[in-house]
């Protein structure tokens, strides 16, 4: 079958590799119908996550057709049905999916000891994202795998709803939404979100839905920022304007209640001097990751406020000031999605029109387009937002 293959930073191939089979009971072999380019594979393109190794088959947004059932799976699945595949695999058994916390499942991470020396304990396994959470192969293929299928599933029903619609129930929809639901939304709320890519652009729409007062959206790339206010959001261009001036101006002088960083380990602005800082570090492997984001929100968010992070972060950041975070008293609410938690809501309200995911999609692809595609994502061509390949 034909894969998206990584090699190293940079140099993503589409090769042909061998087929998936069933390895497990549990399991099951889908045919990829359609799967997307999400911006935490950007992390890994750029080299910054650690774990990857050359081979490994990329991606952890997509969907397809149930090719293949183990007999374990057989009751939850059949040949035939049509799934979204969440990026989390989860048991749904230990303790922590027990308690929905499928982000964090103590079982389906195979490579869970070396998780564990690098978290402290174990996370999930993830598709397609290097050999810290499983090594498992990823979904911008023809077939997939799907380890424990019987839960790590979302059944798309017979409603006539396109692929479009709802592949993005498998990770930027419910991770844009548990970052807005993670805030605690009031209707005398201002969230500000740093970041208007895919993830932010399903923030905003979720943290209006969830009935915030005023959205603000804060990125420098026109095609975003034009997507942010039409989806309800005041939008602050950090290469124009002053990101903690405009957020005063628009507070009263208090400051954003709800802080949400939809950005992650490669903040791109290069104006501050504590960016500057980060990259001399990062370029002598002193620091990971680029906190600029995170240090902006301590300073700006309003005193008993809430800072919620859906961005992905890898390894160490320095200079953040915790003393800040901690006198102000905020909240910090993290992590990798519990996509299933939020799925049947979410695709109630696709159903209902509430919402249509589809809006956020620039390109559509053949998957053999895949390589030069995220080039175009990473640098943001063509007015280029979110990529869509077709195996």
């Amino acid at each position: 079958m034909k894969a998206l293959v990584w090699h190293k930073p940079s140099d993503i191939r589409c090769e042909e590799v061998p087929d998936p089979k069933i390895e497990h009971p549990r399991d099951a072999i889908i045919r990829v119908t359609t799967c997307a380019i999400c911006g935490s594979d950007l992390h890994l393109y750029n080299g910054y996550m650690p774990g990857m190794v050359n081979g490994d088959v990329v991606g952890h947004e997509f969907m397809g057709e149930v090719m293949e059932v183990g007999p374990e799976a057989k009751g939850a699945l059949k040949v035939g049905d049509r799934i979204v595949v969440p990026f989390t695999i989860f048991c749904g058994e230990c303790e922590q999916c027990r308690r929905g916390n499928f982000s964090v499942c103590e079982t389906t991470n195979r490579n869970r000891e070396v998780a564990a020396k690098a978290f402290g304990r174990t996370t999930a396994g993830l598709f397609g994202y290097t050999h810290l959470t499983g090594g498992y192969q990823g979904g911008q293929a023809e077939y997939v795998r799907v380890p424990f299928a019987d839960k790590t599933h979302i059944k798309v029903p017979k409603s006539g709803l396109t692929d479009e619609q709802v592949l993005f129930l498998g990770d930027i929809f419910p991770t844009g939404w548990q970052a807005a639901v993670q805030c605690d939304i009031e209707p005398t709320d201002t969230v500000a979100i740093w970041g208007a890519g895919p993830v932010g652009q399903m923030a905003i729409r979720s943290a209006v839905l969830l009935g915030a007062k005023q959205v603000v959206a804060i990125d420098r790339v026109p095609e975003r920022l034009d997507m942010a206010r039409a989806g309800g959001a005041v939008t602050i261009n950090f290469e124009e304007e002053s990101v903690i001036e405009r957020l005063d101006d628009l507070t009263s002088g208090k400051g954003p209640e709800k802080c949400i960083d939809c950005v992650g380990l490669e903040a791109h602005i290069t104006s501050h001097v504590d960016s500057m800082y980060d990259r001399v570090k990062q370029a002598v492997m002193a620091e990971s990751d680029r906190p600029h984001v995170l240090r902006e929100m301590i300073y700006v968010c309003r005193p008993a406020g809430t800072i919620s992070v859906p961005g992905v972060y890898g390894g160490l950041v320095d200079k953040i000031p915790f003393g800040a975070s901690m006198n102000k008293g905020l909240t910090w609410r993290m992590g990798q999605t519990h996509v299933n938690r939020w799925t049947d809501d979410l695709l109630r309200r696709i159903e209902e029109g509430q919402i249509d995911p589809s809006f956020v999609i620039t390109h559509t692809q053949p998957l053999e387009r895949g390589p030069e595609m995220y080039q175009t994502f990473r640098d943001k061509q063509d007015g280029c937002i979110k990529v869509v390949l077709k195996p």
